[in-house]
């Protein structure tokens, strides 16, 4: 199991903004220790430009942070776990499963 980095910067925004950041970040490494971290690097900068690009001509753009976490989940050939499937089904070829 992995997380992409653009997840983890959301989860430590949210760690610094919280009541208790040091209890949480504790949390935070605690699930780190258990899983891997995909890196955004040119290949997948690469890909969100794709994917940016042609939902934006399609009319759909889709979030920032959307995009680059579905270009990354693209790029290593993984499926995407989320709740937002609404936004993500839009994004050709990537594989996405709601476990909630």
């Amino acid at each position: 199991m992995a997380i992409p980095s653009i997840t983890l910067y959301e989860l430590e925004v949210g760690i610094a903004k919280s009541n208790n950041p040091q209890k949480r970040k504790q949390q935070l490494n605690s699930f780190l220790s258990y899983i891997e971290v995909f890196p955004f690097t040119s290949k997948e900068a690469k890909v969100s430009t794709s994917i940016r690009a042609q939902l934006e001509n399609l009319g759909t753009p889709m979030g920032a942070y959307d995009t680059l976490i579905a270009g990354i989940a693209l790029s290593s050939n993984s499926t995407l776990v989320t709740h937002n499937t609404k936004e993500f089904q839009r994004v050709q070829n990537l594989t996405i499963k709601d476990w909630f």
